[in-house]
């Protein structure tokens, strides 16, 4: 059973914009952090965004001025808008919690839990 789930990635020309959304039916906004990670096929997996608890952010340098990351917390949802996307974009897009599902509750877990990604392709 899929507890989070992204949405949102296609394809996009260079300079477009795409809004990833990823959804966790019942998430603790008060508890849990919630991450943006991306990897290319082949290649390492790099941290994009984060936003915490008490709603501040953080970005990695290649997508600072570019990326928003931001919380609809009725809808159980994190977004990360992504704006003046360029092909070094072009990625597999996940989301990650430092909190486990269980039992229709969240907790916080030293291992996370993943979602199942959603692919961005900029060409």
């Amino acid at each position: 059973h899929v507890q989070l789930v992204e949405s949102g990635g296609g394809t996009v020309q260079p300079g477009g914009s795409l809004r990833l959304s990823c959804t966790a039916p019942g998430f603790a906004f008060n508890t849990c952090d919630m991450n943006w990670y991306r990897q290319v096929r082949g290649k390492k997996r790099e941290w994009v965004s984060s936003i915490s608890t008490d709603g501040s952010t953080n970005y990695a340098d290649f997508v600072k001025g570019r990326f928003t990351i931001s919380k609809d917390e009725p809808k159980d949802t994190v977004y990360l808008l992504m704006n003046s996307l360029q092909p070094e974009d072009t990625a597999m897009y996940s989301c990650k919690t430092n909190c486990m599902p269980l039992g229709g509750y969240w907790f916080l877990s030293d291992s996370g839990y993943w979602g199942q990604g959603t692919q961005v392709t900029v060409s």
